[in-house]
């Protein structure tokens, strides 16, 4: 017999299966000797009162050990010889873009600006060494997109626009841990995840499909209402459906469209700084515990979000155990990002702290057009590469003293590799966005003691939360509102937000194309 039951139970007894098989059987109302297995099925930490507990939702194999487990296996074929759809990028939404169209028979043909994983980790290093951005490799371009060497976080509320699962067991099935089909918040890491994109890579070109690196798109084909291809690398590339993918930071794509007369329309989006504390004061504030979290719990995290004057403060993208790296993808920019390996071993905690930028706030900052937010962010993040002396160095201040309005005498240490200067943030931050964030953290520390500190710091500016830009498709038939055969996909065209979103929203655009 087979059954599911949820648990409560102590960090330190859930690694012990004689524990674990007791609970569970009390749980149930029955000997322990009847408990033959437990499955976890799913794991998440509550921390809300004083003694932290794990929430387990386990299988039970109940006097005799059911046979239950199902391999995952996609049913990919040979296409090359169906049918070709375009993809441009090879983030998650074109990446899963390719690998839906391969079940179904046709022959996806990605063309990525950027370089494949290997040669993409030699860009960041001389990023590292020199200060200088690669326009078509960095931590935004390249194979697997930005999420590539930005975490591997797979949490989303996205779950009515696709099937999460699904994702998860192909991530798996191409070499991610299987923690993530049981873990509430799954996460890969920077130091797992690029392995994972090759074997996707290597899948998709081994069943006849084609990956073209170094190939940045520059032109759309359009003729009679219908895109009949692109223009990438000097070649033409010819198809009669195009999946774009090409994620939220390719500004030269949204100015391509706009002189090709391809219909967009301005979207709200978030900017803010990014909050870096020690790890161990963060899982001390979540834990309740003055000691840390111990042997038995993860590093931990937060959330928040509040309204400031009926406008969203709030973190993302919150890195446990991580480090804040350069997110700039092109010359004259300073922007960051945070990410963390598998471990989450690292000294440091930090997350984005963002309030919301809609029309009426570029207006009254006088950003006026289709590309005012975009202008917005390239004006920001040019401040702050100036306050960073014209290098990658990040503009940072200590907490304490942006929340009062005050220049830092000395920074903490910090993760981000390229350095961090000293820069009075409140200052040349816009005031009106500075306000919000201001009294939402404000409120956020009052809510998690501990959070507001000397110790944590301020590094400027998260400028790339998500697209400032949406590029309108037809809600049941994903295709673009006035090009027949255009399908705007994922973060870039302003329908994604993350890996598991955009991965699920590619295999949408695919299954649209069929």
């Amino acid at each position: 017999m087979y059954t599911e039951i949820t648990v409560r139970i102590r960090p330190e007894e859930a690694v012990n299966d004689e524990i674990l098989r007791r609970e569970v059987a009390r749980g149930l109302k029955m000997g322990v000797q009847r408990v033959k297995h437990v499955d976890i099925i799913r794991r998440s930490v509550d921390a809300r009162q004083r003694t932290v507990l794990l929430n387990l939702l386990v299988g039970v194999h109940i006097d005799r050990i059911e046979e239950r487990e199902k391999v995952f296996v996609p049913a990919y074929r040979d296409v090359s010889g169906g049918p070709s759809v375009i993809i441009v990028g090879a983030g998650p939404g074109g990446l899963f873009a390719a690998l839906r169209l391969i079940e179904r028979g046709y022959c996806p043909v990605i063309l990525e600006r950027g370089k494949c994983v290997d040669e993409r980790k030699g860009d960041l290093g001389r990023l590292y060494r020199t200060g200088v951005v690669d326009e078509d490799s960095n931590f935004g371009f390249g194979e697997g997109g930005a999420g590539t060497f930005s975490d591997g976080k797979l949490y989303t509320r996205s779950k009515k626009r696709g099937d999460v699962q699904r994702i998860l067991e192909i991530l798996v099935h191409f070499g991610a841990d299987k923690t993530i089909l049981t873990d509430a918040h799954p996460h890969i890491g920077t130091d797992k995840l690029p392995r994972v994109i090759v074997n996707i890579r290597k899948a998709i070109e081994g069943f006849g499909g084609r990956v073209c690196f170094n190939t940045r798109v520059t032109d759309l084909l359009i003729r009679d209402g219908h895109v009949r291809g692109v223009v990438a690398g000097g070649k033409e590339f010819l198809a009669e459906h195009v999946i774009l993918a090409t994620g939220h930071s390719a500004r030269d794509v949204y100015r391509m469209l706009h002189a090709r007369n391809v219909y967009m329309e301005t979207k709200e989006f978030a900017v803010g700084l990014r909050v870096e504390h020690a790890q161990f004061d963060i899982d001390c504030m979540q834990y309740h515990n003055r000691t840390g979290r111990g042997e038995y719990l993860p590093a931990a995290e937060y959330s928040f979000v509040t309204n400031v004057d009926q406008r969203g403060v709030y973190s993302f993208c919150m890195c446990p155990g991580g480090v804040v790296v350069p997110a700039a993808t092109g010359p004259g920019q300073q922007v960051v990002n945070g990410m963390s390996a598998s471990g989450r071993n690292t000294p440091w905690a930090n997350s984005a702290m963002v309030t919301s930028v809609g029309e009426a706030e570029l207006m009254y900052m006088k950003y006026q057009g289709l590309f005012a937010g975009m202008e917005f962010q390239e004006a920001l993040e040019k401040r702050a590469w100036e306050e960073g002396g014209c290098k990658l160095h990040a503009p940072a201040q200590v907490l304490t003293d942006f929340l009062n309005g005050k220049s830092s005498r000395q920074l903490p240490r910090s993760s981000y590799k390229p350095g961090v200067t000293n820069s009075p943030v409140h200052e040349w931050f816009p005031a009106l966005l500075y306000e919000r964030l201001q009294k939402g953290i404000r409120y956020f520390g009052q809510r998690a003691k501990g959070f507001v500190t000397e110790q944590a710091l301020v590094l400027g500016v998260e400028t790339r939360t998500s697209a400032p830009l949406r590029i309108p498709r037809e809600r049941e038939r994903f295709v673009h509102v006035e090009v027949g055969g255009l399908y705007p996909c994922g973060e870039g065209a302003g329908y994604a937000g993350g890996i598991v979103s955009a991965a699920m929203d590619g295999e949408k655009c695919a299954e649209h194309v069929l």
